[in-house]
């Protein structure tokens, strides 16, 4: 989840009309050493967050529980509260990194705590931390479905776990029927869009551009499957109403950086003009700025109305697994 600006397109960090040399490119072996204390900060984070999870289902609290009151039992389901611990932390990663995305690809502020190359540095590294948080998550969620699916032969067990996590459409249970395809959207958008990323000297700096705004798209996929499919944050109350308040500033910044773009060629001047962009594109950048705006407003008003979607919370909780499980 990378910015679309970065010094070698943009000059910053080279004298204009000069490339860096072959040398000088960013590369993911760099990255992913660069990445290991961000890794290991996230994997004290999901630590924290599976603590508790554990926590809240042992004193019966546990919105999870509230949702599959089967699921009272931290030591069976272990790797169900590993796979949300991971989700979590993968959610709260990709919000930070599309954070400072916008901000290095929006107006530049007068004032920086660090250095640009080191937010831009920040952001590469959170962004493939992330798509090692989704992946894991994904994977944790495959193997509490291997453990569950008893009925069946081991070959036919990894076979439904694989194809339940992994395969579009293939999920036919409760919301996860919807809920299922969006993580699966977001994950496999999100390893080719960051990835690309490595490789934009080859394939050109404005095809990464353009293919990589649609990194936006990964972030609301994750968001939109977590308020779908997310036990803990099923109910009107305030978890959830804490997972919309913090789409507020990404709304802003995204607004912002479609109205102040930092990339020249990406300002909205005259349609059609000298120095404008040509009809449809200025048409296309127009509409992308109401339809933030109109977002931005629409998530203003469900965190003051508090009608974020919530579900009321049921007197008589089901009692059945979501997932049945397969029979010979």
């Amino acid at each position: 989840m990378l910015s679309d600006a970065s010094p070698d397109e943009e000059g910053t960090a080279a004298p204009p009309g000069r490339r860096r040399p072959p040398g000088d490119r960013v590369a993911l072996r760099g990255d992913l050493r660069s990445a290991l204390p961000d890794a290991a900060a996230a994997v004290v984070v999901t630590a924290l967050v599976f603590a508790l999870l554990w926590a809240r289902m042992e004193s019966g609290a546990s919105d999870t529980v509230a949702v599959m009151p089967f699921m009272d039992d931290p030591g069976t389901y272990w790797m169900y509260l590993l796979s949300q611990a991971f989700g979590w932390s993968g959610l709260l990663w990709a919000w930070g990194t599309v954070m400072l995305g916008l901000l290095l690809s929006g107006p530049r502020p007068a004032r920086l705590p660090v250095s640009r190359q080191v937010l831009e540095r920040w952001h590469r590294t959170t962004s493939l931390t992330t798509t090692a948080l989704m992946s894991a998550h994904a994977l944790m969620f495959a193997a509490e479905l291997v453990r569950y699916e008893t009925k069946v032969a081991w070959a036919e067990r990894l076979w439904v776990a694989f194809a339940d996590t992994f395969v579009p459409g293939w999920y036919d249970s409760g919301t996860g029927r919807i809920a299922i395809p969006l993580g699966q959207g977001a994950l496999y958008l999100a390893i080719p869009l960051g990835l690309l990323f490595y490789v934009r000297h080859r394939i050109g700096a404005n095809t990464w551009r353009r293919l990589h705004r649609f990194v936006i798209v990964v972030y609301v996929l994750s968001v939109w499957h977590t308020l779908l499919y997310g036990t803990n944050v099923w109910y009107g109350e305030w978890p959830r109403t804490v997972l919309w308040l913090l789409q507020l500033p990404v709304a802003a910044l995204l607004l912002l950086r479609l109205l102040r773009p930092a990339r020249r060629a990406e300002r909205l001047g005259p349609p059609g003009g000298r120095g404008g962009a040509a009809r449809p594109a200025w048409w296309a950048r127009g509409l992308g700025r109401v339809v933030a705006g109109a977002v931005l407003v629409g998530l203003v008003v469900v965190v003051v109305s508090g009608r974020d979607g919530g579900r009321d919370r049921p007197t008589h909780p089901p009692a059945t697994a979501p997932h049945a499980q397969e029979t010979d």
